[in-house]
């Protein structure tokens, strides 16, 4: 039997073949509602140090997407602070279109919040992201200044061409590289400790580059509880190939005997440097006539004659005393090779009663030495900045008085610029290890997270 359909039936039937042959002969038919899904956001970093009043603090990249939407259209912005008063969520810039972002913080507080990010897609949906973010005090010369993160105790820096630098850390065997000219973490780094047959620290403590070689020494002295580690007698070189963010690494010689070397040749020369005494059990090397090494520097015109500066002693070993330079003639093949020390005659020089802190030159052998106490707790003590040509009977000349109230201690030299140029400037850094950075009682070298750890780098006009 055959059936009648109702009439809403047929019209509803003739409804849909029409949208149906409008479909077969091109023509737009009634849209669907678009289906969106939820947003994702992602950040490059999870835990961010900024600093009141900085430039060219450190950028993050924020990355978004949606299905079924543009990536261009979708929002993306802070959205609450844990703790205003160290940064708001309008304090957050968000710049760029489409799937990533760059976001920054201008910081109006020391201390620590919680940023969050949240991404605002199509259909109402939202997705969000926490930022760690923590904020040093503003510090003087802060136009000048970038923060290298990723550790706080920098401690030698070797220019490597292309606006990058290659840093220690003096608590770990880690040579980091960064960009001179922003603040942020390091392009790439290397642990070296393996390579060199070592598992505790090597504190390093100074570095001089010839042609392709970069020489690091060790301190040399005992840890600050007047033990001796036997890394810490250690120099070796590492080979550079290419420059600025392309810089590779590759370690090569060593030797760990250049503090019994010394020794050996104070003794005979009637210890009148007192090596023996500096360096017996239970002698703290920070002390007056302690022995502890930190600048590394080639004479002039030479690539196998090192200067070795010492933090301690003075010379004589009381206020007043002069910053001591050790010659190592053969330092080529003692570091790059393992051969005996040779030393030449040792050289003193009046920086005002301050010790040698580091100790850096140009091609045309101009010498910039920073000058700080030999003092153990030394973050306030004062700081000096000393040209010289690094002739033996020349006195160096200072050139001015470094700034000492914010936190950190001045421990390197990048580079030394055409110090006959006016307004040539030279990059110095901080080691930070021991600062409370954020005002909760932390030191820096103690905080939980790398990316909080900075040492501070700041550009001083030297010429002229």
């Amino acid at each position: 039997m055959l059936h009648q359909s109702s009439l809403p039936d047929r019209r509803t039937a003739a409804a849909a073949g029409g949208v149906l042959l409008l479909a077969a002969l091109g023509i737009n038919a009634p849209a669907h509602a678009a289906s969106y899904g939820t947003p994702t956001i992602g950040l490059s970093v999870s835990y961010l140090s900024g600093a009141v009043g900085a430039s060219g603090d450190p950028v993050v990249t924020v990355t978004v997407a949606q299905s079924g939407a543009d990536a261009a259209e979708l929002g993306v912005a802070a959205s609450a602070s844990s703790k205003p008063s160290v940064a708001k969520a309008g304090d957050v810039t968000v710049t760029g279109t489409g799937g990533t972002r760059k976001l920054t913080v201008a910081a109006h507080g020391r201390g620590y919040t919680d940023l969050t990010v949240k991404v605002t897609g199509l259909g109402g949906k939202t997705a969000t992201k926490t930022l760690h973010y923590a904020a040093s005090a503003a510090v003087q010369n802060a136009a000048d200044t970038r923060y290298l993160t990723g550790s706080s105790d920098a401690s030698a820096a070797v220019d490597v061409g292309g606006g990058y630098v290659v840093v220690a850390d003096d608590e770990s065997n880690t040579l980091r590289l960064y960009d001179r000219s922003t603040s942020g973490g390091p392009v790439r780094s290397w642990d070296v400790g393996s390579e060199l047959g070592v598992s505790k620290e090597v504190d390093i403590e100074g570095a001089a580059r010839a042609g392709d070689t970069i020489y690091w020494t060790g301190s040399l002295g005992n840890n600050k509880d007047g033990e001796y580690k036997s890394p810490r007698n250690t120099v070796f070189t590492t080979t550079v190939t290419g420059s600025g963010a392309a810089t590779q690494l590759t370690v090569g010689g060593s030797y760990k005997k250049l503090r019994d070397d010394l020794v050996a040749w104070d003794k005979a020369n009637g210890n009148r440097l007192g090596f023996a005494a500096g360096t017996a059990d239970g002698e703290a090397p920070k002390q007056i006539d302690g022995f502890n090494i930190e600048g590394l520097e080639f004479a002039p015109g030479s690539k196998t004659t090192a200067y070795l500066g010492f933090r301690a002693p003075l010379v004589p070993p009381k206020s007043g005393g002069k910053a001591l330079i050790v010659p190592v003639t053969n330092f080529d093949k003692v570091a790059g090779s393992g051969a005996k020390a040779v030393m030449g005659a040792p050289i003193e020089l009046d920086l005002g009663g301050l010790s040698i802190r580091d100790l850096r030159k140009n091609a045309a052998d101009q010498y910039l030495i920073v000058a700080g106490s030999w003092a153990a707790d030394d973050n306030s003590d004062p700081y000096a900045l000393y040209t010289w040509d690094g002739v033996a009977s020349h006195a160096p000349v200072k050139r001015a008085d470094l700034p000492t109230a914010d936190p950190g201690g001045w421990e390197a030299v990048v580079d030394v610029p055409d110090l006959t140029v006016p307004g040539a400037r030279a990059q110095l850094i901080t080691d930070a290890g021991s600062a409370d950075l954020y005002g909760d009682g932390t030191e820096a070298k103690d905080l939980d997270h790398a990316e909080w750890k900075k040492s501070r780098a700041t550009w001083f006009t030297v010429g002229g």
